[in-house]
This record gives structure tokens, sequence and C-alpha cells, in this order.
């Protein structure tokens, strides 16, 4: 599986994302994506499932420095008188006494940008976070961000087959950073595409393989696709070794990119 260095921390490409998963569930995917091989779980606090990712991976018996654990600080928590409370809340659920990537999970233009990650800086700085990053900031404000704090090291936004990013990658392949795509099936939509389809059927593989190797397959982007069986984490995690042709690719890449399935009233302005 590919590995990104950023700032010295190995990021693997592919890891388990558990948004939207709960309970005694999150803590079996997390369980049973460490005892297949993932190295890298994504959470946050306002997924309300950060105790059972941390009881998971206790019980695992892999060590606490062999996985990449991100989680994110909500955006009503992301005030300098806040924002350090929150990201001691999230360890204290985890268990652990530091995350690999912690994230300002949403764009909050209600307080001023330097200040939040001032206060993100900060948690770095006292060793609670070895990363820093942003999620759902188009390019513009990503630029922004990184005039402020040049080190970021992630955006996290929707990417897949079917919503381009092109702005947003030049930028972070031009600065060195990583984006992280949720939603990378596109909330299911990509399962039942015909185009994805006729690829997964002519390789022997299923089409969320075949969505996640496009995205893999690209320089500086990584994946957190979440699995509620065995058998699709498993499938996801086979994803990461294979190659499309550059056929493929090329009609994957010709599909429609306009298809954004999280839109909160609330989000930025995404064309910035």
């Amino acid at each position: 599986m590919t590995h990104y260095d950023l700032h010295d921390v190995s990021m693997p490409a592919l890891g388990l994302g558990t948004w939207q998963m709960r309970g005694a569930e999150a803590r079996r995917a997390v369980e049973h994506a460490l005892a297949i091989g993932y190295r890298h779980v994504d959470t946050a606090a306002m997924y309300g499932n950060e105790a059972e990712v941390g009881a998971a991976l206790a019980a695992s018996g892999v060590p606490r420095a062999d996985v990449f654990l991100t989680t994110k600080v909500w955006r009503d928590r992301v005030a300098p008188s806040k924002l350090g409370a929150s990201a001691d809340e999230s360890l204290r659920a985890l268990g652990t006494d530091y995350v690999d990537l912690l994230l300002l999970h949403w764009p909050n233009p209600e307080i001023e940008l330097e200040a939040q990650l001032e206060a993100l800086a900060a948690v770095r700085e006292a060793g609670k976070a070895r990363l820093i990053g942003v999620s759902n900031y188009p390019a513009e404000m990503l630029r922004d961000a990184l005039e402020l704090v040049p080190d970021l090291a992630v955006d996290q936004v929707e990417y897949h087959a079917a919503l381009g990013q092109e702005p947003l990658l030049d930028l972070i392949r031009e600065r060195g950073l990583v984006l992280t795509a949720y939603s990378p099936l596109a909330q299911g939509e990509l399962l039942r595409n015909e185009t994805v389809r006729e690829i997964a059927e002519a390789r022997g593989v299923g089409p969320a393989q075949v969505a996640l190797a496009w995205l893999l397959g690209q320089d500086r982007v990584t994946a957190i696709p979440k699995a509620s069986s065995d058998a699709h984490r498993q499938a996801n995690l086979d994803a990461a070794e294979l190659s499309l042709t550059d056929d493929e690719r090329a009609r994957l890449d010709a599909l429609p990119k306009d298809r954004r399935t999280i839109d909160p009233a609330w989000g930025p302005d995404w064309n910035r």
C-alpha cells in the first residue's frame, strides 16, 4: 500500500472511515479492520464513536505507534477558548495521549481563521497531535489557511469519480499536502454506475474496488471508505493493490464530475 510522508509522519493511503457507525458496530468494525491489516482509522468528535474506536484500538493488540489515527474538532468548538478542550476530550475518549492528525471538521466563518489555526497549532505544539489540517476547505480557503500555517498536512473533502476536485488537487500537490477523500463511493451511487460496473465485471472485482482504485492511483490522494461488513472491509483493503489500465482510468475520468452528495446549508462556497 502507498504511504505518504508528511513532516516525517507516515500516512497510509487507505483508511477506515467510521462516520455513521456507533456503539458495538463501530468497535467491531475497527477491531476487524485492524485484524486484517488496516493501519489508518478516521473518526471525529461529532461522530459520537471515539470511545468505541479507542476501545477497539486497545483491544486489537496493534501497537499504538503503528496506527495512523485521525479525529476532528466540530465547527462549534473551533474558537480558541474551546478547541483545546475539544481535543483533550477526544484524546480521553480515544484512550490515547495523541492523535496522528487533528482536523478542523468544517469551516466556521464566524471565528477568525487565524485564531482557529493558532489554537489548532497549539494542540500540535503540546504534543497532542503529530499533524494538523482542515476538512471541507475548498482551494482558495485552503490557500488562505496555508498563508497562516504553511505546514498543514491534509485537507479532507468529498472526492470520487463523480465529483471533481482539480483546483484543490493542484494546490495540494503544489504545497505537498494530501487530499483525503471521504464518501469515496458517492454514498453508494458509484456502485450502480454503468461504467464502473462494466470495468469491475471485466476485471473480476467489485465496483467499490474500481472506484477506490481510481482514487488511490492518483498522486497525493488517500481515501477513507466506511464499510459495515467484514467482506466489504477486506474488498476495500484489496483495492489498494488494484491498478487500473490507462483506458479504464480514462473512462472514469470522462464521467461527469458534478455530483456532490454532502452539502449542508452551512457549508462553504465550494467554488472559492
